[in-house]
């Protein structure tokens, strides 16, 4: 989860529409779904129809590695990474039944535990076996991150995909990445490698330390992004990373504002605060700024789907992280 810390370029062919833009009519969430491996439950039929719908894509005949490529790209592009809640005094509650609630009938997005939890969720239901991982993010000077610092997900398919999914980090890979490839993997967002970690600052590879269970790096273009565990999570292990990210000072997301999604064109649209970051697909950025409440609340509304009541502003973290 690091959208505010990387450049917002994405390349990506085009399918279905730009953005959905309709509020929905109580299409919300069963109030026990949550992911399969985090509380053995599941949402209901009613659910997964309706999250479909704002995705813009019917049910998958079948649990494939080509449903989930579309699905994942479907969702980065209709369901923004945004941090509103935070600066918005929202609650965040890393619950399967409450993310689907925020993502289905509440029209939002949401940061990677939200965004990839509730993913996850819709992926369970359709079929998939979904593990949740932790990953930690690096930092300036090659610095990882806290521990729950991004939740991803390992996906494995009816066809025998086994593939890392992660619909949210910002900007990133768009589709799927096989998960025990260790060569170079293309991507519109990028040339992207996943590879066995070397020790960290305390010398250790993560897991038992063999290479099969010891931690992977995920890079992008050469840089190293997170570095990821094997090891299984539920949903509520990242409750401390959640809310460590939406209450310290030293969080990035407590300190600016962030909207972003892919767009239809093979670019990414950011809003942040008042400035709005077009990037198209051969990296060119335009920036502007929005003057007026009106046309803040306007765009979130035109270009993201959220309609919001106010005009968020970052608020002062109450409390040190």
């Amino acid at each position: 989860m690091r959208e505010a810390a990387h450049d917002d370029t994405h390349e990506h062919t085009d399918v279905g529409t730009d953005v959905d833009t309709d509020k929905g009519a109580g299409e919300g969430a069963h109030p026990d779904a949550g992911t399969r491996a985090a509380t053995g439950a599941g949402p209901d039929a009613t659910a997964v129809d309706a999250y479909l719908r704002r995705l813009g894509v019917g049910r998958p005949a079948r649990p494939t590695v080509d449903a989930l490529r579309e699905l994942h790209l479907r969702h980065l592009r209709t369901v923004p990474f945004e941090n509103l809640s935070v600066h918005l005094g929202e609650e965040i509650v890393l619950d399967g039944g409450r993310l689907l609630d925020k993502v289905v009938s509440g029209r939002r997005g949401g940061f990677c535990y939200e965004l990839n939890g509730a993913f996850g969720t819709l992926l369970t239901a359709l079929g998939y076996e979904v593990t949740l991982l932790a990953a930690r993010v690096y930092g300036d000077g090659g610095r990882l991150g806290i521990p729950y610092d991004h939740l991803a997900l390992r996906v494995r398919t009816q066809d025998g995909g086994d593939l890392l999914a992660d619909v949210g980090f910002g900007s990133h890979f768009l589709l799927p990445q096989a998960f025990g490839e260790r060569g170079d993997q293309e991507d519109p967002g990028g040339t992207f490698r996943i590879v066995e970690a070397a020790p960290d600052a305390a010398g250790a590879r993560g897991g038992h330390d063999p290479a099969p269970v010891a931690d992977l790096d995920v890079l992008r273009d050469g840089k190293r992004v997170y570095r990821l565990e094997r090891r299984p999570r539920a949903l509520g292990d990242f409750v401390a990373g959640a809310w460590w990210h939406s209450t310290s000072p030293q969080s990035h997301f407590t300190r600016s504002l962030v909207c972003s999604r892919v767009t239809g064109h093979g670019g990414r649209i950011t809003l942040s605060g008042r400035r709005v970051t077009a990037t198209a697909a051969n990296g060119t950025r335009e920036e502007r700024e929005l003057k007026t409440d009106e046309e803040v609340l306007a765009f979130y509304r035109d270009r993201f789907g959220i309609r919001l009541a106010q005009v968020p502003a970052v608020r002062k973290p109450h409390r040190v992280g």
